[in-house]
């Protein structure tokens, strides 16, 4: 009995270690304003060009006290600008506080995210109390928050098994529309 205990622990930690966390989703989204107190703030979608994102931090609630889930520097952490915002992809690595936010991030108790910055190019709207951000000089941290200025970011948690579907999803695409260009090429 006690060996067939031992040998499920160890197949439920290769089942642990087989699991990337990986974690999807906009820490900030252009153009999208947000109101607090009567002041809105609204992130311009060029916002991001030029701006020092060399060393970011992924956090919980931009807390220095509480380890850092992700990072730049160490190719954990992505960030991609797109059409959207700003976008992240953290894969973290396999520590208590990590897979407590992963659990609550895929159990949905934590949706939201936030950023820490500095501005060197803003414009205000005194009729409106509207704050528009032209240009992030630096990008500090961006952190999973239980409340967030910006209500309309999101992270979610995905699956190493996800991740792969999507992956090979986007490469059948990819093969099916060089497909049909070559069948336009030879059809003329």
């Amino acid at each position: 009995m006690e060996k067939a205990v031992k040998e499920i622990r160890l197949t439920e930690l290769r089942a642990l270690d087989d699991e990337k966390m990986i974690i999807e989703g906009y820490a900030v989204v252009f153009d999208n304003p947000a109101t607090h107190y009567d002041y809105t703030e609204v992130v311009d979608r060029n916002a991001f060009n030029g701006c020092d994102m060399s060393d970011v931090c992924f956090k919980y609630n931009h807390k220095d006290n509480f380890l850092i889930l992700a990072r730049t520097r160490n190719n954990r952490l992505q960030l991609i600008v797109d059409d959207k915002g700003l976008k992240i992809r953290a894969e973290l690595i396999d520590t208590t506080n990590n897979r407590d936010v992963y659990k609550m991030i895929k159990a949905k108790l934590l949706d939201k995210m936030s950023f820490a910055f500095t501005v060197d190019k803003e414009e205000y709207d005194y009729e409106t109390n509207t704050r528009r951000i032209l240009h992030i000089d630096k990008l500090y941290d961006v952190s999973v928050v239980d409340v967030p200025f910006y209500d309309s970011t999101e992270i979610y948690a995905r699956s190493k098994e996800q991740y792969e579907e999507e992956k090979r999803k986007h490469e059948e695409k990819k093969i099916s529309f060089e497909k049909q260009k070559l069948e336009l090429i030879l059809s003329l």
